[in-house]
């Protein structure tokens, strides 16, 4: 079995800005609108299969399980099947799986397959997901199918903001994860 790289682990980046056509679930989102969350983002494509099994129902436990502390959005970056995977036919597919985190449609330059957003976050394929800090830095490479455990590990790279995570720290408490309400702790 080999083993995943923590999206906590390898180079810190400033995140490329997003160039998207469309967006649902949301009015158009810019990084600095996230500035002091966490960001997962969660590229895919809807006749994906891995995307379907694994990446979007991951972003949607990641939606309930860390709420507003953690924004996900989802980026559909179609670089096959074009004419399949319309605005249209991703507005549809957003409703029947009951996606409603923010999603948006990446663009393309030119005659070019591979999406803008996709490439310069240097994604391989989807699903894929990329973990950006509260200060706007892209946290390790992107990855493709993450365990739930991978990416909460990556908390410690991503501190809670406020008095009141620093106030634990300083206790001595090391939040693990993206630090949601269960405020798990390592001894």
């Amino acid at each position: 079995m080999p083993i995943v790289p923590s999206p906590a682990s390898g180079p810190v980046t400033p995140a490329p800005p997003w160039t998207t056509t469309r967006w649902f679930n949301s009015d158009p989102l810019e990084l600095a609108d996230l500035r002091g969350r966490v960001v997962v983002l969660e590229a895919f494509q809807m006749l994906c299969p891995g995307c379907v099994a694994h990446g979007l129902p991951q972003a949607v436990r990641l939606t309930q399980t860390f709420g507003d502390d953690l924004a996900v959005i989802g980026l559909h970056s179609v670089f096959e099947h074009h004419a399949a995977m319309t605005p249209t036919s991703l507005e549809a597919f957003l409703h029947e799986y009951r996606i409603r985190f923010p999603v948006a449609v990446d663009a393309h330059r030119g005659e070019d397959p591979t999406p803008v957003t996709f490439a310069r976050y240097r994604m391989r394929g989807t699903p894929s997901l990329v973990l950006i800090d509260r200060d706007g830095n892209v946290r390790g490479p992107p990855l493709g199918a993450v365990a739930d455990m991978t990416v909460a590990a990556a908390g410690p790279a991503c501190p809670p903001a406020g008095p009141a995570a620093r106030a634990r720290r300083r206790r001595g408490g090391a939040d693990v994860g993206l630090h949601d309400r269960r405020r798990l702790r390592v001894a």
